[in-house]
C-alpha cells in the first residue's frame, strides 16, 4: 500500500469518526430551533422500535401543570384493576375540596377551567370513566380535583415511583392556592413524562387492557398545538398538554401509519411570549418526526 492511499484511508477514518450522527444533528437543529425564544425548554423522546432517544435538559424540573393528569389517570386504573372500584361507579359531582396546607375549603372557579360543562352538573353524580375522560381531554380540573381526592395524590406519587419516574410529585389537586403560595406543588421532568408514557406506549402501565384505554382516551385530547400541531393527518398522537402562566407542556405518544411509535415530551417555563413558544415547540416535533420517518 503506498503512502498516499494510507493517508487517504486515515484522513476517511478519521472524518467518518468526527462525523455528527444523525441524532447528534437532530439535537443541534432542535437547540438552534429552540434558541430562537428566549424560554428554558426540556425536551425527552424515545424511538419505541430503535431505542433511539435525544435528551435536553431532561431532568430540570417543571411545574407539571396538567402534565400531572396522566399520572393521576394511571392510578385510577391501577386501583380499578386492584378493585378498590370500578370505572362506571357514580361519583357526585361536587365543588369543594380542602386544601393541603390546613385543611380548610376552597372552590374552583368555573371561568379559570378549560372545561366549563361539569359545572352545571355539581349536586348530580358522573361516573368516574366520564370524569376520567373529561380529566385527559378536556383537562377539566373539576374532574381532576374529583378524580385526585378518590385516587388520593400520595397513592399517584408512589404509582410514579414504582413505575421508575423517580422525580414527578403529585402533591394535590388543582386551585390550592394556600399551597401555591407556599411553594407546594405539582412537578414533573421531561424524563420522567417520557418513562410513564414508553409504559403506556409498550402497553406495560396496568396491564395491556389498561394501557389501551388510557391510549383511547389520550387520543382524543382537544388541545393539539404543539406535538400533533405540524404533523400529518395520518399520524396520531395519544398525549396531555399543560399551561399555566409562563408554562406550556405536551407529552405523549406518536404513532405513525407503519405501525411505529415514539414518545415525545416538550416542557417550558419562563415564557413571555408564548405563541412564539407554543411554535418552536411544534416545529421541534416536526423535526423529531422527520427524523423517524427519514
Amino acid at each position: 500500500m503506498t503512502a498516499r492511499i494510507t493517508i487517504i484511508i486515515l484522513a476517511s477514518l478519521l472524518f467518518t469518526c468526527n462525523k455528527p450522527s444523525s441524532l447528534e444533528l437532530l439535537k443541534q437543529q432542535i437547540e438552534n430551533e429552540l434558541a430562537s425564544v428566549e424560554v428554558t425548554f426540556a425536551v425527552a423522546f424515545k424511538d419505541l422500535q430503535t431505542g433511539d432517544s435525544l435528551f435536553l435538559n431532561e431532568r430540570e424540573v417543571f411545574h407539571a401543570a396538567s402534565t400531572m393528569k396522566t399520572p393521576v389517570m394511571i392510578e385510577v386504573y391501577k386501583q380499578v384493576a386492584e378493585g378498590k372500584f370500578s370505572l362506571s361507579d357514580s361519583i357526585e359531582v361536587k365543588n369543594e375540596f380542602h386544601s393541603i396546607v390546613d385543611g380548610s375549603i376552597y372552590k374552583l372557579n368555573s371561568g379559570d377551567d378549560s372545561e366549563q360543562d361539569l359545572y352545571t352538573a355539581v349536586g348530580k353524580k358522573s361516573t368516574l370513566a366520564d370524569l376520567t375522560y373529561d380529566m385527559i381531554i378536556a383537562s377539566s380540573n373539576l374532574a381532576t380535583n374529583i378524580v385526585i381526592e378518590l385516587a388520593d395524590a400520595k397513592k399517584v406519587t408512589q404509582t410514579m415511583r414504582d413505575m421508575g419516574a423517580n422525580d414527578i410529585q403529585v402533591l394535590r389537586g388543582v386551585e390550592d392556592s394556600k399551597a401555591f403560595e407556599l411553594g407546594m406543588n405539582n412537578t414533573t421532568t421531561a424524563y420522567d413524562l417520557m418513562i410513564i408514557f414508553e409504559q403506556i406506549g409498550k402497553e406495560k402501565a396496568v396491564s395491556k387492557e389498561a394501557s389501551d384505554d388510557m391510549i383511547r382516551i389520550l387520543l382524543d385530547q382537544k388541545f393539539n398545538e404543539m406535538i400533533p400541531a405540524r404533523l400529518p393527518e395520518n399520524v396520531k398522537v395519544a398525549h396531555k398538554t399543560g399551561s399555566i402562566t409562563g408554562v406550556r407542556h405536551d407529552s405523549g405518544i406518536v404513532f405513525l401509519p407503519d405501525g411505529k411509535k415514539y414518545v415525545l415530551v416538550l416542557l417550558s417555563k419562563n415564557m413571555n411570549n408564548p405563541d412564539a413558544g407554543v411554535e418552536a415547540m411544534a416545529r421541534v416535533s416536526k423535526l423529531i418526526y422527520d427524523y423517524v420517518t427519514r
